[in-house]
């Protein structure tokens, strides 16, 4: 059965909810965003940090309940780093907004079946694969692709049904990469890189080259990726210095960030690059930076 919140004791009537808030039907608003929209404005009228650090663990929380079946307490606690009272007064705020919650003696909290609304219904062998690609995603030398990943997984599992969320649990206890093939993380920058590439962000970088020991500045124009023969994410990009379209390995940006300076599109081709690439060099792989 699908329970539908009810709204805090202290709000008294419909007509007292911020403005947008008052009817699902009115608003076209899903349960879970009528009963935030009113959550957030309680809070926007507090100015105190401390507040809207809960507002944020009150969502994570939430997110927590979504993608899996059964959470508890203490390892909330450790999660967000406050005390297990804090948990407790954060699970009864979710309650007295309509999350319907429940308690399981000794065992933790769960959140009813059918609460939320998937948007995108995954199949099992869509979700198998996502746990499949996880695995692999670890052997790539970027941390923030590492992590964003994961993130993005969550969000995924938040609303997968139960029977496909416990198959999805099995499999990723039941895959693993060998140790051997795992090497540490030696850059973060490809989120970061990723966001400016996508806005048309110049960037400053300082480099470190392969051949010549010292450090140049650059200021690049993002353009592509490519994972290079050597396994390594390299950056294509037109560099301001050389006047031309270079490549960047990660690993050998040692300082980075968005200047204010925006770039028009340039209009080739990623595929002609690399062709054009090979036919001079004859692998694309050949490092000009």
């Amino acid at each position: 059965m699908l329970l539908f919140p009810r709204y805090p004791s202290s709000v008294g009537s419909q007509d007292d909810l911020p403005r947008g808030c008052r009817s699902e039907r009115e608003t076209g608003l899903k349960v879970v965003d009528i009963a935030f929209v009113y959550l957030k404005t309680d809070y926007q009228a507090m100015s105190n940090s401390t507040d809207m650090k809960r507002l944020t663990r009150l969502s994570a929380i939430l997110l927590q309940l979504q993608t899996r079946r059964l959470i508890n307490a203490t390892d909330l606690a450790e999660q967000f780093a406050v005390s297990v009272r804090t948990i407790y007064r954060d699970i009864r705020v979710l309650e007295q907004i309509g999350v319907p919650i429940a308690t399981l003696e000794g065992k933790g909290y769960s959140l009813a079946e059918g609460y939320k609304v998937p948007p995108i219904m995954f199949t099992e062998q869509e979700a198998n694969a996502l746990i499949m690609a996880g695995h692999l995603i670890r052997l790539n030398e970027d941390s923030s692709l590492i992590s964003s990943y994961r993130q993005a997984v969550d969000k995924v599992k938040a609303v997968l049904k139960y029977a496909v969320k416990d198959k999805a649990e099995l499999l990723a206890g039941r895959v693993a990469v060998s140790p051997a093939s795992l090497r540490q993380p030696a850059s973060e920058s490809l989120s970061s890189i990723q966001s400016a590439l996508t806005s048309f962000t110049v960037l400053c970088i300082t480099y470190q080259s392969e051949i010549e020991s010292e450090s140049t500045e650059r200021f690049i124009e993002p353009f592509a990726f490519y994972y290079s023969q050597q396994q390594h994410w390299t950056l294509i990009a037109f560099c301001r210095l050389r006047n031309d379209f270079r490549m960047f390995r990660l690993d050998r940006i040692r300082t980075l960030y968005h200047t204010d300076l925006r770039f028009r599109p340039h209009q080739l081709n990623l595929h002609e690059y690399l062709q054009e690439k090979e036919k001079n060099f004859t692998s694309p792989d050949k490092q000009l930076s």
